[in-house]
């Protein structure tokens, strides 16, 4: 699977299409639409599922350098009340801030990051480790291991990150529970 052909199944999901747009319309700093969104949709449509079939959350990444968690709240807000009608969970999150909070919640260690991509990098899985955003001339795809693991529904833990096993098998699992047709890697 090439990028065209990623991004025309990504954003047959009505609701990919609406975060891109309104982020590209509020104009937040290095802001994505990441992760299991994107690949769940393209997973729902090459399975014949439902186009929002097992779609938990709509992960927004903006990169913005004021870690207040004011000036966040902010951006979560009005993110909100530009997309509620929507009906869906999006949770927005500034990658800048994210070393603040991560290393309590997850008992592990977490580098302050320099741009949105560095989050995406740091996915627990390779097939995940992808983000779209709204250009003048369309779309921007970042998209580091390419492709071929979303074509064939594999699940691959993400080798270059300290992570949770337990984590990852979590997530794996409730994945094979939606898509029984994935593959699953295990982590070593």
């Amino acid at each position: 699977m090439d990028e065209a052909r990623f991004l025309a199944l990504a954003l047959k999901n009505p609701i990919n299409v609406a975060i891109i747009d309104e982020l590209h319309r509020l104009a937040l700093p290095d802001a994505w639409l990441v992760s299991g969104c994107l690949v769940q949709t393209v997973w729902n449509v090459l399975t014949g599922r439902a186009i929002d079939h097992g779609i938990a959350d709509y992960d927004v990444f903006y990169f913005d350098p004021n870690t207040s968690w004011e000036a966040e709240d902010s951006v979560i807000r009005k993110v909100q009340a530009r997309l509620g009608h929507l009906g869906v969970k999006i949770e927005t999150r500034n990658q800048a801030r994210v070393h603040l909070w991560y290393p309590a919640k997850h008992a592990l260690p977490y580098p302050p990051l320099t741009r949105a991509t560095d989050g995406i990098d740091r996915f627990l899985t390779q097939n995940t480790q992808i983000g779209v955003m709204r250009a003048d001339d369309g779309h921007e795809v970042y998209a580091p291991h390419g492709f071929n693991d979303v074509a064939g529904l594999i699940v691959r833990p993400n080798p270059a990150l300290n992570f949770s096993a337990a984590n990852y098998a979590a997530k794996a699992a409730r994945w094979k529970a939606l898509w029984p047709e994935i593959t699953v890697i295990a982590a070593e």
